[in-house]
């Protein structure tokens, strides 16, 4: 980590704290901040998580959750916090535009700002701790608190917090990048007396009849694409309002069409139920780099087997900007083992 040794020291007198997931956070954001929290205030720091907007209430469930502070409905108390922090954790997310319009107060903020994070080309930071072949942040707070010699102070609750965000970034440890440290690490936190199928089941098994047919919807609108070993579903916003779609409602749908025998990209199209544009997802399998294709095609970004991405175009145009991109990328598609 750069710069490790000069934040253990400013660590070591009680500081006021605040943590940040990015937007429309999920498991490994969460559970990120809320272990670091739990660890630091063990430290003595005074800790305040503050994320932009809301998220799913598979994830309040962790201790903690219910505390954070919600910027999109507390924006006064969210920009107090950041304005009086002595130290800024910046989790899951390496640059500011992740936040909206938290990112100019960040901007703005005097303290010294902490990165720990394992997406492609972050900006620059006071402190950086940046590893693309982690698969979640969590497991970059594991290694963070190690680094400070204080494994012993990793008890039930901070691992719980861990293990969820390592499992959601994971797949349920089915993706490539979970390596042997992965379940090495996940070893240790079973020894803290965690319960995996009290956390599963807290997580993937709480749905509610809704998204159980908002997943029909988007399962009857699949579209596949053979000879690309490729498929995408799509969401309107009459849809979603009509099934009185909730956040986090319609996590995992992309990766439906990753089941399908022998296909290796799968995308998923979502209309904003607020604002007009587009919410995409994208999955992959073996060395198909989504984190490149929406980068360069959909102003997005994130691994290489898992990526979001948004289209101002409508929906119809949306699926056959897609179409046409998967003429482009067939070679590559058909060359891919998995």
């Amino acid at each position: 980590m750069q710069n490790f040794e000069s934040l253990k020291e400013l660590l070591l007198q009680p500081k006021r704290i605040v943590l940040l997931p990015h937007r429309n956070p999920d498991g490994d954001a969460i559970g990120s901040t809320l272990a670091m929290s739990h660890y630091l205030s063990q430290l003595g720091h005074d800790c305040e998580i503050v994320a932009p907007n809301d998220f799913p209430k598979f994830l309040k469930w962790m201790d903690g959750a219910k505390k954070i502070v919600i910027a999109e409905y507390n924006p006064a108390k969210a920009r107090i916090l950041i304005e009086k922090a002595e130290i800024i954790f910046i989790l899951d997310f390496n640059s500011i535009s992740r936040i909206d319009e938290l990112g100019e107060w960040i901007r703005e903020a005097r303290a010294p700002k902490v990165m720990i994070d394992h997406h492609q080309e972050p900006e620059e930071f006071d402190f950086m701790y940046s590893d693309v072949t982690i698969p979640a942040t969590c497991q970059m707070v594991y290694n963070f608190i190690d680094a400070m010699n204080h494994l012993d102070k990793i008890d039930k609750t901070i691992a719980e917090c861990i293990y969820t965000g390592i499992m959601t970034d994971t797949g349920n440890f089915r993706f490539r990048n979970t390596s042997a440290t992965t379940h090495r690490v996940v070893a240790e936190l079973l020894e803290r007396g965690i319960e995996i199928d009290k956390i599963y089941n807290n997580v993937f098994d709480t749905q509610s009849p809704t998204r159980l047919k908002l997943l029909g919807l988007a399962l009857d609108s699949l579209k596949v694409f053979p000879e690309k070993r490729a498929a995408c579903m799509h969401l309107t916003r009459k849809q979603q309002l009509e099934y009185n779609s909730q956040k986090g409602d319609t996590e995992g749908f992309v990766n439906y069409g990753l089941g399908i025998n022998d296909y290796v990209f799968s995308a998923i199209f979502i209309e904003d139920q607020q604002h007009n544009f587009i919410k995409i997802s994208f999955r992959s399998k073996g060395n198909f780099d989504v984190n490149s294709f929406a980068r360069k095609h959909f102003n997005g970004g994130g691994h290489i087997n898992a990526a979001g991405g948004r289209s101002d175009l409508n929906m119809e145009q949306t699926i056959q900007k897609f179409a046409d991109l998967l003429e482009e990328y067939k070679e590559e598609l058909q060359e891919v083992r998995i």
